[in-house]
Parts: structure tokens; C-alpha cells; sequence
């Protein structure tokens, strides 16, 4: 973890190109045989082949894989601080409104998550009221009144989506 940390820390205004989606150094950055020795090149730049490689792909490259790395590492230090044994699914209850709970649902049914969309939305809804010891009550008059909003229909997903992209880029810049 320090490893991948000091590769972080040592790339830091590259990394924040990457994570942001820049493009404006693209041009140098990702084309072949345009490399500036100005900036921060690996010195497997220069063992590279110029007509494969461009300056950045490779360090791009490291980056996805530190990320996956660390994922498994953590997963690993976790498993540990468990004691490797298996843990029994704690019994959540859902602490959202029921409305927000229903969108999601409706989400995942659209994008045929279960079953390879094959499942019934009566079996989802199912599922989840027994998984979060919920009552839906009448879930598609609920999907009616989500479609018939004028303004923001998708407001859990769309809340949901921002504060996973706010802790993301949180977890950034450390």
C-alpha cells in the first residue's frame, strides 16, 4: 500500500489529469512519437517502442492497476481483520423513503440486472421489501407518480450518483 501510495504521490498532477476526463494535453500525452521531454516521462519511455507506445499509456496502464490492486489489498486486510471466517449478511433495514426505494428498483428492473432481465418486477420488489423488512405497499402506483413528476423523476438516482462521484473524488485527492 505505501508502494502504490508513493507511485500516487510521485504522479499526483498526472493522476489529476486521468481522474479528471482532461483532454487539453492529450496531443501530448497520447500521441505517438510527440513526446516533450518536459514533462514527466517514466524511463520505460525510453525503453519503449516509439512507433507502439506514446509517453503516457504506460503510466496510464499502472494507474488501473494500482487501483485494482489496492481493491484487492483492501479486500485482503479486511478478510483479515475478520479473522478469515465467513460473516452471517447482517440484517439491514431500509432507512430511505419507500419512494426512493422504488426507484431503484424500477432502475434495475430497466437495466435487466437480475436474471439477465428475465425476472418479474413483482419479484424484485419482493425481494428487496423482504431483504430490507420493507413494506412497498402498491409499488407501480408509486412508478406512476415517478413517471408523472414534472421536475427531477430520477431524484434518489440522481442524488445517489453525485455523492458516489463527491466521495470518489474525495478519495482522490488523498
Amino acid at each position: 500500500m505505501e508502494k502504490l501510495k508513493r507511485f500516487f504521490d510521485n504522479n499526483l498532477e498526472f493522476y489529476k489529469y486521468y481522474r479528471t476526463n482532461s483532454t487539453y494535453l492529450d496531443h501530448k500525452y497520447f500521441v505517438r512519437g510527440k513526446h516533450d521531454i518536459k514533462l514527466s516521462l517514466d524511463t520505460f519511455y525510453f525503453e519503449a517502442d516509439h512507433s507502439f507506445s506514446t509517453s503516457h499509456d504506460y503510466k496510464v496502464a499502472k494507474i488501473i492497476a494500482n487501483d485494482m490492486i489496492q481493491v484487492y489489498l483492501e479486500g485482503q486486510l479486511y478478510n483479515k481483520s475478520q479473522g478469515n471466517k465467513l460473516m452471517t449478511p447482517p440484517n439491514l433495514k431500509w432507512t430511505g423513503s419507500k419512494v426512493a426505494l422504488i426507484e431503484l428498483v424500477y432502475a434495475l428492473y430497466y437495466q435487466g440486472v437480475f436474471d439477465n432481465g428475465n425476472t418479474d418486477i413483482r419479484l424484485i420488489a419482493k425481494y428487496f421489501e423482504s431483504t430490507f423488512n420493507i413494506n412497498l405497499g402498491n409499488f407501480y402506483q408509486t412508478y406512476l407518480e415517478l413517471r408523472s413528476r414534472k421536475m427531477n423523476r430520477t431524484k434518489f438516482l440522481d442524488a445517489l450518483r453525485e455523492e458516489l462521484i463527491r466521495r470518489m473524488d474525495e478519495q482522490d485527492e488523498k
